[in-house]
């Protein structure tokens, strides 16, 4: 009891150092657990269930090739034909093949060009579906119709019956707005995925988009008004795979990428996506490298906000040896102040983690459509705590010594 008196009597009366030294110590406790756990939240949500086995795509980087179709942030490398989409999809072996394409966009917000089939065969994360309460998707393929992403339709108002006219290119930037009105006939509940984030119409729509070129036949084809392109001259962006093994995948990708010059295999996806991860892995060590220096400094400031107090504190010290208290009392009460001032900052810390990751949470839902499971169980969240207090004991030692060396005769001596 005589340990927790002092302590907190020590707290109240240097009240404004102790709430700053907190403060530093909950913004240090705060960054380490930023940096490790979202780093791995991030990871996670990348190269998770999406739903996709493997991409087909143009000749080119696997990584390009992913992010621009799963992810749609990208540019496209190119376009493959038709006939090869035709061939992989009867591929035995091949649950689903859903041809893209893309190449226009609305306020910034990428349109896709596809079949009905994302609609009807497409699941991701345990077989969820998607799903279209505010309307349906489209079944003539001639019609300008859009089912928009739920982010989509927040962020731009569109609704089931709105109408709206794609704009080329995949920049917001884009001044050629192409002269046709295409209605939503759907919103699309949200999914915290980068679907939310894209606007679906059939995909013989964007083959006739003005400016769109097909060369299937390796020829120049313009499409004819009321009629569908011929499957000779069509071209597709890429092509989302599901596959029925690892091995089938194994198999597809060393066809075509190894014996082939057209197209390229992205597979499996998330192997693709932790490449990325791999090539920033220098980055977030060096951010982990900071963020634990960020609290070797917060040690020191509790060192330094101690250390500054003993001369006042050292007349008390010595009353407080003269009135009984031993040495070792002395000693173990800057320590567990040190202690409590380190472990009340991390507690504090974890607040600020939460701020943190809600917020980075929020714009990568909001500008890539990736959901981040922000208190999803990370090991430095164990970690951090027992760190903290076995750091703030540490700070208090030096200061705890020179509490532990007061002598009671010099320091009760008359001021003057």
């Amino acid at each position: 009891m005589t340990l927790l008196w002092l302590v907190a009597k020590s707290l109240r009366q240097h009240l404004f150092s102790s709430a700053i030294t907190m403060l530093v110590c909950a913004l240090a406790s705060g960054l380490v657990l930023s940096v490790f756990s979202l780093e791995r939240q991030a990871r996670a949500a990348f190269t998770g269930d999406i739903g996709v086995d493997a991409v087909l795509g143009a000749r080119g980087s696997q990584i390009q090739l992913v992010l621009n179709s799963v992810f749609h942030l990208d540019t496209s490398p190119g376009n493959i034909p038709w006939s090869l989409y035709q061939d992989v999809a009867r591929t035995p072996g091949v649950e689903l093949a859903i041809p893209y394409a893309v190449g226009d966009n609305y306020a910034g917000y990428r349109i896709v060009g596809t079949t009905n089939d994302l609609f009807e065969r497409f699941t991701f994360r345990a077989d969820q579906r998607l799903s279209l309460p505010a309307g349906h998707a489209w079944f003539d393929p001639l019609r300008a119709e859009a089912v928009v992403g739920a982010t989509v339709a927040r962020r731009t108002g569109r609704r089931r019956g709105s109408v709206f006219q794609p704009a080329h290119g995949v920049s917001r930037d884009s001044t050629v707005v192409h002269d046709v009105d295409y209605v939503v006939t759907g919103v699309l509940e949200p999914t915290g995925t980068p679907l939310d984030r894209v606007i679906f119409i059939p995909i013989e729509g964007l083959f006739r988009m003005e400016g769109h070129v097909l060369r299937g036949t390796g020829e120049e084809f313009t499409a004819v008004p009321g009629e569908l392109v011929p499957d000779e001259h069509k071209e597709v962006s890429a092509v989302l795979l599901k596959l029925s093994s690892q091995q089938r995948g194994l198999f597809l990708a060393r066809e075509i990428n190894e014996q082939g010059d057209i197209a390229t295999l992205a597979f499996p996806v998330a192997r693709v996506m932790a490449e990325i991860f791999e090539k920033l892995g220098y980055v977030v060590l060096v951010l982990q490298a900071v963020a634990q220096l960020v609290v070797v400094i917060g040690g020191l400031s509790i060192l330094a906000a101690l250390w500054n107090t003993m001369n006042e504190r050292r007349r008390e010290f010595a009353i407080l040896r003269a009135l009984g208290a031993r040495r070792a009392t002395l000693f173990a009460a800057i320590v567990l102040e040190s202690t409590a001032i380190a472990t009340l900052g991390c507690l504090l810390g974890y607040l600020v983690y939460g701020a943190v990751g809600l917020a980075v949470a929020g714009i990568l839902v909001d500008r890539i459509g990736v959901h981040l499971e922000v208190f999803a169980w990370s090991p430095v969240f164990a970690a951090v705590l027992p760190g903290a207090v076995l750091l703030g004991a540490l700070a208090g030692l030096v200061p705890a010594v020179r509490a532990y060396a007061t002598e009671v005769a010099q320091n009760l001596r008359p001021a003057s």
